[in-house]
């Protein structure tokens, strides 16, 4: 999948789960300080990419992510 449709995704879930304008969801956004997201609404935000991907992301793979561009990157991994 490319990295492009990836993002679209990624945009349309943050801002479903994380209600922020679609423009602000690019991927040197970062979480806590662009989106005004905490590790609640991230959580939220995984559980749809979860979904969305039919990927499996552990609760550890999340700790040292804080941009958009590192959600792209962890979903290419998962997707292989």
């Amino acid at each position: 999948m490319e990295r492009s449709e990836i993002l679209e995704t990624v945009r349309k879930l943050a801002v479903e789960t994380l209600e922020v304008d679609g423009d602000a969801v690019v991927e040197t956004a970062v979480f806590a300080d662009d989106l005004d997201a905490d590790s609640l609404d991230l959580v939220e935000l995984v559980m749809a990419l979860e979904e969305a991907f039919d990927i499996s992301v552990p609760e550890e793979e999340l700790e040292d992510i804080e941009t958009v561009g590192q959600v792209i990157d962890l979903v290419q991994a998962k997707l292989g």
